[in-house]
C-alpha cells in the first residue's frame, strides 16, 4: 500500500517478487486490532512454520553468536531458515539473515498503521565468513503488514535477488538452483501461502 512503498528497497539488479494479499475487517477497531494480531505474528519468527505451509521451512532468530533466542523480532537480529533439502555447508545447514531495518507506526484511531521488516543475507555467525543463503547480500526481503482503514494486507518483497556465488564448490552449485528455483516464481507460492495465513483471523 502506498504509506510503505518508500520503505520497499530499490531494484536495481537481478529478479524481484511482489507479493500481497488482502482482508477486510466490518470497523476500524476491529482491523485495528486484527493488525496488532497479524504484525505480532510476524515478530515471531520462531513460529513461521505455522504458516508457510505443509512441508515447509522452520526459523529461529539467534543471538550474535548464532544461538536461538526465544524473543519477538527487533533490528539487528539474525535469524535461520532451515529449508528442505540440503542447506549450505558454511551455514551449517542454514540460510541466515539480518533484520537490517524495521519501520513501524501505530495509531488505533487514524487511518493507516503499519510494520514494515527489511531482511539481508549474511554470514554464518558460527564461523563469520562468506553469506550463507542462496542469494547474495545484495537481495532484500521486505515483510509488511498494514492497516489502510478497515483493510489489512500481508506483503513480501523481494528485490536484487541474484543467486550467491560464495562458498565452496557444493554450496555455490546449491545456491545457483535453488536462487534460479526461486528467481523464476517457484517461491511465490510459498510467500502467498505465508502472506495469506498470516492475515487468518
Amino acid at each position: 500500500m502506498e504509506a510503505t512503498a518508500k520503505f520497499i528497497p530499490e531494484q536495481t539488479e537481478g529478479e524481484h517478487n511482489d507479493i500481497v494479499e488482502y482482508i477486510g475487517q466490518s470497523s476500524y477497531a476491529e482491523a485495528h486490532k486484527h493488525f496488532m494480531l497479524v504484525k505480532n505474528r510476524l515478530r515471531d519468527v520462531g513460529n513461521w512454520h505455522q504458516f508457510v505451509g505443509q512441508a515447509g521451512s522452520t526459523f529461529a532468530i539467534t543471538d550474535a553468536q548464532g544461538n536461538v533466542a526465544y524473543k519477538a523480532a527487533e533490528k539487528g537480529d539474525i535469524f535461520y531458515i532451515d529449508m528442505p533439502g540440503p542447506g549450505p555447508a558454511g551455514g551449517d545447514g542454514y540460510d541466515w539473515v539480518r533484520i537490517e531495518e524495521v519501520h513501524e507506526h501505530e495509531d488505533e484511531n487514524g487511518d493507516s498503521e503499519y510494520y514494515v521488516m527489511i531482511v539481508r543475507p549474511v554470514a554464518n555467525p558460527h564461523t563469520q565468513g562468506e553469506v550463507a543463503h542462496f542469494f547474495g547480500h545484495g537481495s532484500t526481503n521486505t515483510f509488511i503488514v498494514e492497516r489502510s482503514g478497515n483493510k489489512l494486507s500481508a506483503e513480501v518483497h523481494g528485490r536484487n535477488e541474484k543467486p550467491n556465488t560464495d562458498g565452496n564448490l557444493l554450496d555455490k552449485a546449491r545456491n545457483f538452483v535453488v536462487g534460479l528455483t526461486a528467481r523464476h516464481g517457484l517461491s511465490a507460492p510459498h510467500w502467498h501461502t505465508f502472506a495469506g495465513n498470516l492475515l487468518k483471523v
